[in-house]
């Protein structure tokens, strides 16, 4: 089910210049393929590379890849959260415009035979992914970070470093589970809720709400999720 991991096309745009693009270069050139460029919306942002160039925006990626071979170009949204909705819209756009996404996964990740990894993820440094975990579209399962069977992330979702889901969790579109937090079994979280770092979510999360301690709760604050 996991043919296309890792199985990247000659050479690989980034999209998104700060750390993230650090982390999934060196996993792309393991495989034999190269970054050719970097490109972001920040104006100013300092070039993630000293020998790959950066560009800015939307215009600028189209007058570049004007005189590229697209059918030979993958992509990767190197992005982090909370913008889980932002690497969808890219993934779109860079789609239509000839492109292939890649899901690349570090020679350390654990990824079970009957997990189902969805187009554009990103598994990184001993990751583990159990059995009949189903991942959406452009997830991010980061450094040490467990995802146990049978859970569903739908697309956009992100899992920190060392955060853990149990088993039979159902994260919906662009949550974000913060670091060293853990999802208790068969429990529900909404699209957009965030999970604070060092949580242990016991129950059910709304769409759109922060919860943070032990057991989790919604954020005393009232800081619900960003949503781009």
């Amino acid at each position: 089910m996991n043919c296309g991991i890792n199985k990247f096309p000659p050479e690989v745009i980034l999209w998104g210049g700060t750390g993230q693009a650090k982390v999934v270069r060196p996993i792309i050139e393991y495989y034999g393929s190269k970054v050719v460029a970097v490109f972001a919306d920040t104006p100013g942002l300092a070039a993630p590379f000293p020998d790959v160039e950066l560009y800015c925006g939307d215009a600028a990626f189209r007058g570049w890849i004007e005189h590229q071979r697209r059918e030979e170009m993958g992509f990767c949204v190197a992005i982090g959260n909370p913008h889980g909705r932002v690497r969808l819209r890219l993934h779109d756009f860079l789609v239509n415009e000839g492109l292939s996404p890649i899901s690349l996964a570090h020679p350390t990740a654990w990824i079970a035979d009957q997990a189902t990894i969805g187009a554009g993820a990103q598994i990184l440094a001993g990751a583990i992914i159990g059995t009949e975990a189903r991942l959406g579209r452009q997830c991010i399962i980061n450094t040490k970070a467990s995802v146990d069977h049978e859970d569903v992330l739908e697309d956009g979702v992100e899992i920190a470093p060392a955060a853990t889901l149990c088993g039979l969790v159902h994260l919906g579109v662009n949550v974000w589970v913060c670091a060293g937090a853990t999802v208790l079994p068969r429990v529900r979280i909404g699209a957009d809720a965030r999970v604070g770092a060092g949580a242990v979510v016991t129950r059910d999360v709304p769409d759109g709400v922060v919860v943070v301690g032990v057991p989790a709760r919604r954020d005393r604050a009232g800081n619900n999720a960003h949503r781009d």
